[in-house]
């Protein structure tokens, strides 16, 4: 948000007013989502889901 003030009469007016909004993906939204439920991964479980990933891939 930003807004834009002028002095006027030895006080502040709000002038401009600009609100923008940003579409977040969904599939970011679910990953924090994951993260704030579940909490940050141990190395060894990223080091379990590292070989797990890589087995399915060498299927």
């Amino acid at each position: 948000m930003v807004e834009e003030f002028s002095i006027e009469d030895g006080e502040l007016k709000l002038v401009k007013k600009k609100v923008t909004k940003r579409e977040i993906p969904p599939d970011i939204k679910a990953v924090k989502l994951l993260l704030e439920e579940r909490g940050e991964a141990t190395d060894e479980e990223l080091e379990d889901e590292r070989r797990r990933l890589l087995d399915m891939l060498n299927e």
